[in-house]
């Protein structure tokens, strides 16, 4: 299910939700995948709650504590995703395609800061399943991170309505 704050032109939500069915299959996540696509203020108040960081980010993961019957909650934020795409010569919808594989993996379980290159691997394999380009943690290894504009901090922490896990976890 994709959420919109605001209407955007540039993205379709059903094209969106489609997309997001196909990766979360593809990366065996089940359950329903909730995403948000919002602001940099609101991604902001929700990266400073959960990971004390005030600032925005592009992505944030928060997975369910029983993700047979609920996958998680992604959040994006269209403004971060809209620079970092035309900071790397692409279009919104090829961003936004990006965070929600980076935020499906983490919902999945993978974390690319402990797991020996395991989520980079299927992120890889995922982005080019889907003729994406460079994803997050690639980015973040090479000199393609959009160089003004670090946010890319694609976070995985447990979802603020379900119970969960006792401490959020930092994935970027």
């Amino acid at each position: 299910m994709i959420l919109e704050r605001r209407k955007t032109k540039e993205l379709s939500r059903i094209a969106l939700a489609r997309f997001a069915k196909q990766a979360q299959r593809a990366a065996s996540l089940g359950g329903t995948v909730s995403i948000l696509l919002t602001g940099d203020a609101e991604i902001q108040r929700l990266n400073r709650q959960f990971r004390q960081q005030d600032k925005p980010t592009d992505v944030l993961s928060f997975p369910s504590a029983d993700p047979s019957a609920f996958g998680g909650d992604i959040v994006i934020s269209t403004r971060t995703a809209r620079l970092q795409a035309s900071q790397l010569g692409h279009d919104l919808s090829t961003e936004v395609k990006i965070l929600i594989i980076h935020g499906i993996l983490h919902l999945a379980g993978f974390d690319h800061e402990s797991d020996q290159g395991q989520m980079n691997r299927l992120e890889q394999k995922l982005r080019l399943k889907f003729k994406l380009p460079a994803g997050l943690i690639e980015r973040a290894g090479t000199s393609q991170q959009p160089a003004e504009h670090p946010r890319s901090a694609a976070t995985r922490y447990p979802t603020p309505t379900r119970p969960q896990p006792a401490r959020p976890r930092r994935s970027s």
